[in-house]
């Protein structure tokens, strides 16, 4: 056998072609590092119908003379196949349509193989990052991914969600928000939608409908303090249990404390510098840490008295369910009576939502996981340097944290 005959059915093995289709010629463009290679077919075969899919439709004409894909590199060499594209008579169709060629879905610039090496790779680095490795244009790979996602979440089925948890992130900072809403049992991302306001729950609403669901089915919902979301559950969601996020109350009267600090530090300079003393739990103080908040609890400061205040309601998640309620109400006393004005605040929204917070003791459930998914998403983002649209952040969203099964 000739040695370029052996050296196109080394090609053609290594592409798996398979009757009808044949390698017939390779070029090397060493000063550019680019390998082509050139595939024909025999007429007489049969090919699928790319618009229904039907196999074993007879060749009719040649519809492109040469189209191109980008494919994997072979070597060191940025690689492309180029063949005709034939046309079928399809019986399903009735109709003359195209036909779909094994390497590539129909109406991709890149063979499957190279599709399937980029989804590998953005699942471990940003967007950009793979398309350097790559070497294509990254928004050509968003073109890609997108296509992807978007057929998984087409077969999607959320007719056995019943505990979601609803949280936003920032596509820009300042700027631009995506609303998550995860299924809590299964932990991921069922839904991403731009915007943070009560529509973003009737658009969920909607994907439910359209994926075997009903908002009846949702019997709990988990959020932050939001009135937009607040809003929109009971709009949409009216038959399900509401409970708010106990790390997001825990923020608020963070949040508190921090504020009484402050405020105190313009008469006690001793407080400058001691923020994470009174935010972090003592546990996690270091030795340094622990000192100085040794030092400052002798000094009958406004902020050791939120500060204890902020231990104390840490401890109401520790209560029975049946005392929970008398405790939150001795806890909000307590924190009126200590005349803190942020601590009487965050109090007073704390008594205004109590039905929500009391909930978690039936519910259990927290946005802990939604916070996870949030530190994945900026993280990416970050080494991205952005996402320059709100879709391509939705569709890492879903790559990252909706769990879907992106057949090979």
């Amino acid at each position: 056998m000739k040695t370029n005959e052996q050296d196109l059915e080394m090609y053609q093995a290594a592409l798996q072609l398979e009757y009808p289709w044949y390698v017939i010629r390779k070029e090397f463009d060493l000063n550019n590092g680019r390998l082509d290679i050139y595939l024909d077919f025999d007429r007489k075969g049969n090919f699928p119908c790319a618009t229904c899919g039907t196999k074993n439709q007879p060749f009719y004409d040649i519809v492109v003379k040469e189209r191109v894909w980008r494919h994997l590199d072979f070597w060191q060499y940025t690689s492309f196949l180029h063949a005709p594209l034939p046309r079928v008579r399809c019986e399903q169709c009735d109709k003359v349509k195209a036909a779909s060629v094994s390497w590539s879905r129909p109406g991709s610039g890149f063979t499957e193989l190279f599709e399937f090496r980029v989804l590998e790779l953005v699942k471990e680095m940003p967007v950009n990052a793979a398309a350097r490795i790559m070497r294509e244009h990254d928004t050509r790979l968003w073109r890609t991914l997108r296509f992807y996602v978007d057929k998984e979440l087409e077969k999607q089925d959320l007719s056995k969600v019943t505990k979601v948890a609803i949280d936003e992130t920032s596509s820009k900072r300042g700027h631009q928000y995506v609303s998550l809403v995860v299924d809590i049992q299964q932990r991921k991302v069922i839904f991403a939608t731009e915007g943070k306001d009560a529509s973003t729950l009737k658009r969920f609403k909607a994907e439910l409908e359209t994926k075997n669901g009903a908002a009846e089915q949702i019997e709990e919902f988990c959020s932050d303090l939001s009135p937009a979301f607040i809003q929109g559950v009971k709009t949409h969601f009216p038959n399900a249990n509401h409970t708010f996020d106990k790390f997001h109350i825990l923020k608020l009267i963070n949040e508190a404390v921090d504020e009484v600090r402050r405020q105190e530090q313009r008469e006690i300079p001793e407080l400058k510098r001691s923020r994470y003393v009174w935010l972090k739990n003592e546990k996690n103080l270091n030795v340094k840490q622990k000192e100085q908040l040794i030092r400052l609890k002798e000094m009958n400061l406004k902020t050791t008295k939120a500060y204890h205040l902020k231990l104390a309601f840490q401890d109401f998640w520790t209560r029975p369910a049946l005392l929970a309620d008398l405790y939150l109400q001795e806890w909000y006393n307590w924190a009126v009576r200590s005349r803190l004005e942020p601590m009487v605040q965050v109090a007073k929204t704390i008594k205004h939502h109590k039905q929500g917070i009391l909930q978690w003791f039936q519910s259990k459930i927290t946005n802990g996981l939604l916070e996870g998914i949030n530190s994945l998403v900026q993280a990416a983002k970050r080494k991205a340097r952005g996402y320059r649209t709100i879709q391509n952040l939705m569709t890492m969203i879903y790559l990252i944290a909706g769990k879907l099964e992106i057949a090979k």
